[in-house]
């Protein structure tokens, strides 16, 4: 007897799994052709980093490594230099000689944004972040800058430090 009605569920379980299947089989199914048609992010997602510029083409970032204090998984590298006075990289004293973030160890929380205080590294909605090899995961400020072209928003370093703090 035990063995008859542990095939009446197994067979109570088949039909149960083959209904499921059949409600499923009329519907169109939900597949993004990746490549072709980018699947679409949240409005707050936060992908891969850039640095940003102002409008006049100047670095925004003033490595002040703010953003690699605030990093909790260590992945960001700043190393901060003196600005020429004849040719500015970035507005004020200093500009990040080096910047280097480790894609494989930044857990993408966005603190680094939240820490800069000019607004200069985004995490933008870029999510196509897979490749080969590990060196290539680790991004150079090169990689990182955004084209002189695209630049945004007003220069505030322009009349120069000193006469704002006062």
């Amino acid at each position: 007897m035990p063995g008859f009605i542990d095939g009446i569920k197994a067979a109570k379980a088949i039909l149960q799994g083959l209904m499921t299947t059949g409600r499923h089989v009329p519907r169109r199914p939900v597949t993004f052709e990746y490549p072709e048609k980018p699947k679409p992010v949240a409005e707050r997602f936060k992908g891969r980093h850039a640095l940003q510029r102002y409008s006049d083409g100047l670095e925004r970032c003033i490595g002040c490594a703010l953003c690699a204090a605030a990093c909790p998984a260590n992945a960001i590298y700043v190393e901060a230099a003196e600005n020429e006075p004849g040719n500015p990289v970035s507005p004020g004293e200093r500009y990040a000689k080096v910047y280097e973030i480790n894609l494989l160890r930044c857990i993408f929380c966005g603190f680094c944004e939240d820490a800069c205080p000019v607004e200069a590294v985004v995490l933008r909605h870029d999510y196509n972040l897979a490749d080969y090899s590990r060196g290539i995961l680790v991004v150079s400020k090169d990689e990182l800058l955004d084209s002189p072209d695209r630049g945004f928003g007003e220069n505030l370093f322009k009349q120069g430090m000193s006469e704002r703090a006062l």
